[in-house]
């Protein structure tokens, strides 16, 4: 293989390394430890899936913010407070978790498996 050929195989794993690597500051959690924290009033919870997602099976106290509408709709968040995000698999929300620390959150959590390991 020559020069440009590994340069496109470098840059192909660093682009799956950097969509599918924990993201710093940000802890993955379980969904029994996601329960445990909804005693916990500050804890702020987010659903990040559409809203006929949403509709069609939520938990309380989960907010539905479409992924897609997170960067617009961030001022309904405080940033002092724990975040919880969830979506269906676990994808979304940590793209959304991705989001959140760009933008100044320091407390984020992602529900490992999503309401699909929800039980």
């Amino acid at each position: 293989m020559g020069i440009v050929e590994w340069l496109i195989v470098i840059l192909i794993v660093l682009f799956f390394a950097n969509r599918f690597m924990p993201i710093k500051g940000v802890e993955n959690i379980s969904v029994q430890d996601a329960k445990a924290k909804m005693k916990d009033n500050n804890v702020q919870f987010v659903d990040v899936r559409t809203p006929g997602e949403y509709k069609a099976n939520h938990r309380k106290p989960f907010k539905n913010i479409p992924l897609s509408d997170l960067s617009s709709k961030l001022d309904v968040l405080d940033k002092e407070r724990e975040v919880v995000v969830i979506c269906q698999s676990g994808m979304r929300s940590q793209r959304a978790a991705k989001v959140l620390k760009k933008r100044g959150f320091e407390k984020i959590c992602n529900v490992r498996g999503g309401m699909g390991a929800w039980m």
